[in-house]
């Protein structure tokens, strides 16, 4: 009989990815300065952008300032332990309906080592739950609802607690990781990429697969999968929503722009956590550790950047009307089909080929027993359900049209001013176009994020199937957009 292999804790690294230590402090400490950038930059004080910044060469340091809203008491005034509070007081809530409420019990993948981790899924009635909670407040407080005027008052507080959150929940899983020992009984393990040796470098990728932490009284959670679609994803929409209170709040109604994207991309949020289980055939979860890209990512990036179109628009509204919106939910319904319809031909492949509905596709059997479609949705693209993603991600802008206003003094009488109720007056002005440096970076920077993730994949499936890949891609030429990428 020959002897067992010995089960190692740390996979064989496969290198570098996102430019090394140089690009994980890159991307580290870069994002959240430019998500600052775009906050003090598009404000609802001076204008999108602030009018100073149209004009670098006689920019005057006081006046940006006070254009952008920049604290009275500097640096300290990013941060409040109030907010702080309330966001440790957010992240207990969410745990805490983690806990209490019914939930799907779920096997994940196999790990490297053999074994199989147990997942609990409730996402989908969390996020429900929590919203009737704040429609109550709501229809019994209107826009003055305290939460939603906590958010919009506080939005920059809340951006530094969240970011200082997020390196501290890295820098816990990174130090723990040391404690991953083969065999582990717990099927604790280090990803492939996350153990390189350098500090930087894999406090940003993440050591460990998939860290889990045990709470008292909470019982255990799964760092990676609980931080992926709960408090960033629910954050997103109740931003989204305190900014047409906001809207409301300013001019006394709410447009029909504002409230379309906030429906969007509260269905994509919920569609997603209704889909919850789909998540763990995902590469953040089967492959990628968990570190400060996914913490930062996560818990900043996504209720951050993706609500500012309707940051935007709570300060410049725009209506659409009839035409507008059926133009922009026609590009929304064309993502969303591809995007779903794909995934679930997928899924359905995966649990079972013989099933009616996928019975009839062709495939490529690989050497590693896995089975590739070469037809359907899947003989398209490689990555067809990336294209209906990032159709989808146009809706999300478009409603902003050629973005850029200034806000004026009351009583300035400009042509074509809007109107606030405190007598303040929007006009685009010289700013029309540059505010969709803003309002249109989310569709630039989710292609960009798409076809970094279809390299990493092609990497990965390239060393899992060898020759049997190569083969694929000769098949299947285009990987994202059909007969073009």
């Amino acid at each position: 009989m020959a002897p067992k292999q010995k089960q190692d804790a740390a996979p064989a690294v496969h290198g570098y990815e996102f430019g090394g230590p140089l690009g994980a402090a890159g991307v580290s400490f870069g994002l959240p300065i430019l998500l600052y950038i775009f906050n003090f930059a598009c404000n609802d004080i001076s204008g999108c952008p602030a009018p100073s910044l149209l004009h670098p060469k006689s920019l005057d340091l006081e006046t940006l300032k006070r254009e952008v809203g920049w604290p009275a008491n500097g640096f300290c005034g990013l941060l409040s332990l109030e907010v702080t509070g309330w966001v440790f007081a957010y992240f207990l809530f969410s745990a805490i309906l983690y806990r209490v409420l019914p939930a799907t019990e779920v096997v994940g993948t196999q790990l490297a080592g053999g074994g199989r981790l147990k997942y609990r899924f409730n996402a989908f009635s969390s996020t429900v739950f929590t919203l009737t909670v704040c429609a109550a407040g709501t229809i019994a407080q209107g826009a003055e609802f305290p939460v939603w005027t906590f958010i919009s008052d506080n939005y920059l507080q809340l951006l530094t607690t969240t970011i200082l959150i997020s390196y501290a929940l890295a820098t816990f899983v990174y130090v723990r990781s040391f404690q991953v020992k083969p065999a582990d009984p717990e099927f604790r393990e280090l990803a492939a990429g996350g153990h390189s040796g350098n500090i930087m470098y894999d406090w940003f990728i993440g050591r460990e697969l998939n860290p889990r932490i045990t709470l008292p009284l909470l019982g255990e959670i799964d760092i990676k999968e609980w931080m992926e679609l709960r408090p960033g994803m629910l954050g997103w929409i109740l931003m989204n929503c305190a900014f047409i209170a906001k809207q409301y709040r300013l001019y006394g109604y709410v447009t029909d722009s504002i409230v379309l994207i906030t429906v969007i991309q509260a269905f994509y949020v919920l569609d997603g956590q209704f889909m919850e289980p789909s998540i763990l055939t995902t590469i953040d979860i089967t492959t990628d550790g968990f570190g400060c890209m996914l913490s930062f990512g996560d818990l900043v990036w996504v209720p951050f950047l993706y609500s500012t179109q309707t940051r935007y628009l709570a300060v410049h509204p725009q209506t659409l009307g009839p035409y507008g919106l059926a133009a922009v939910s026609a590009v929304l319904a064309a993502g969303f089909t591809i995007f779903r319809l794909s995934n679930n031909q997928k899924n359905a492949f995966r649990l079972n080929p013989n099933d009616p509905s996928v019975a009839h596709l062709k495939y490529i059997e690989t050497k590693a027993g896995t089975r590739l479609l070469i037809s359907g949705w899947w003989g398209v693209a490689r990555h067809i359900n990336y294209f209906g993603d990032w159709l989808q991600s146009w809706p999300y802008s478009l409603p902003t049209g050629i973005a850029g206003y200034t806000i004026l003094a009351a009583g300035s009488q400009a042509d074509g001013a809007i109107k606030m109720l405190d007598g303040r007056e929007v006009i685009a002005g010289e700013a029309r176009g540059w505010g969709m440096v803003f309002t249109y970076f989310y569709i630039l920077y989710f292609a960009v994020l798409l076809i970094h993730r279809d390299g990493r994949d092609d990497e990965k499936c390239s060393r899992k199937y060898g020759e049997d890949w190569k083969k694929y891609k000769k098949i299947v030429r285009s990987k994202i957009v059909p007969y073009v990428y």
